[in-house]
């Protein structure tokens, strides 16, 4: 596919992503798409300050700009910033823009900042027709005729423009500083590299979409008969949830809790050491997938297109009539889509996938 002419001559393009860490690692792949066909084009993503925490892991992003826009859910900037941001926008003289969004979102907010910012070329998905403030619109299609998997929905938006490349994998690169400084923490703690790991991830930013700590901490107690050491991984803010399940163990001697204790780059090389990880559909678990790490998901059935994409993993939910509900509370009280996983089911989970890195250790255990 040619590229379009307009960004074919685009030298400053501004990639928009204004929602969560996962959300920027699902969009990653369009923006190699953009690099691949823009070699020498300046590309630099707006997102939100959860989101940019990512700037110095994305391997085809030259700058961040951090902004929390208040037509984003839990974001809620004064109009002082949107007006500054505006001004920033404008100062750096972007060619063109891609504003990436679920089906749920509206790109006219962002289109109508950058137009105030006078950016001559604006792609996007949009439902009702947007005028001149989206120059390259894409007729949104979503849900009416199927919801695709994020990653797939951005790709097939760059791909309008003859944005295309072959590896359309999640990009994030790991650190050497933050390796150095993991070893340093797994040295403190004990914790040994042979035979290795598992990561266990309990929280998530929307509470439908937690596991019950009381059955997190059964599967972490089952675990021990892995003979690998258990890391439980969260935020500071997440450090009480992972306290809780932690006491609710039957047997810990194998666990290790790192809840708050480590940078989003030391938490990256610490999932891609681990033989697998164990995690709400949250950030972590797009991380791993950018890093081939196996993934044992427990997929509130919130929304549907935000699956692990290209690594081996297992979704591991109950099926309700209320899916697809997308709330950040469950509606029923109930969390019953993931709630009504069993154990014993994640465990099984587990040991299909290590299966596949420690064949001569686990094939024994699942025969």
């Amino acid at each position: 596919m040619t590229l379009d002419l307009l960004w074919s001559n685009a030298r400053r393009i501004l990639c928009v992503r204004l929602d969560n860490i996962g959300d920027v690692l699902m969009s990653t792949p369009a923006i190699r798409a953009l690099r691949h066909a823009s070699p020498d084009a300046h590309i630099s993503l707006l997102a939100s300050r959860a989101g940019a925490s990512l700037a110095p892991f994305l391997p085809d992003v030259d700058d961040v700009i951090a902004h929390d826009a208040p037509w984003v859910k839990n974001a809620n900037a004064a109009p002082a910033a949107t007006r500054d941001l505006v001004d920033t926008l404008q100062q750096r003289q972007y060619d063109a823009a891609v504003i990436f969004t679920v089906y749920t979102q509206s790109a006219l907010p962002a289109a109508l900042v950058c137009h105030l910012a006078g950016i001559p070329a604006v792609l996007a998905h949009v439902s009702e027709n947007p005028y001149h403030l989206v120059s390259h619109w894409v007729r949104e299609t979503e849900p009416e005729q199927g919801i695709r998997h994020e990653v797939q929905r951005q790709l097939d938006l760059v791909a309008t423009v003859g944005a295309c490349c072959p590896d359309t994998r999640l990009g994030f690169r790991t650190r050497d500083h933050d390796w150095r400084q993991l070893l340093t923490v797994l040295d403190a703690y004990g914790i040994d590299k042979n035979p290795g790991w598992i990561v266990v991830h309990c929280g998530a930013s929307a509470p439908s979409r937690r596991y019950s700590p009381a059955k997190f901490a059964r599967v972490i107690s089952m675990l021990h008969d892995t003979g690998l050491s258990v890391v439980l991984t969260g935020g500071p803010d997440e450090r009480p949830l992972v306290d809780s399940v932690l006491t609710q163990c039957t047997e810990s001697s194998h666990v290790i809790n790192l809840a708050g204790e480590l940078s989003l780059g030391e938490l990256a090389c610490l999932i891609e050491a681990a033989h697998l990880l164990i995690s709400n559909n949250t950030g972590p678990a797009h991380i791993a997938a950018a890093l081939q790490t196996p993934v044992v998901d427990l997929y509130a059935l919130t929304n549907p297109q935000h699956a692990p994409w290209q690594v081996a993993h297992r979704l591991l939910y109950r099926d309700v009539p209320c899916r697809n509900c997308y709330s950040s509370i469950c509606p029923q009280g109930t969390n019953a889509c993931l709630n009504g996983v069993t154990p014993q089911a994640v465990m099984a989970a587990a040991l299909e996938l290590l299966v596949q890195d420690l064949p001569d250790l686990y094939k024994m255990m699942v025969a």
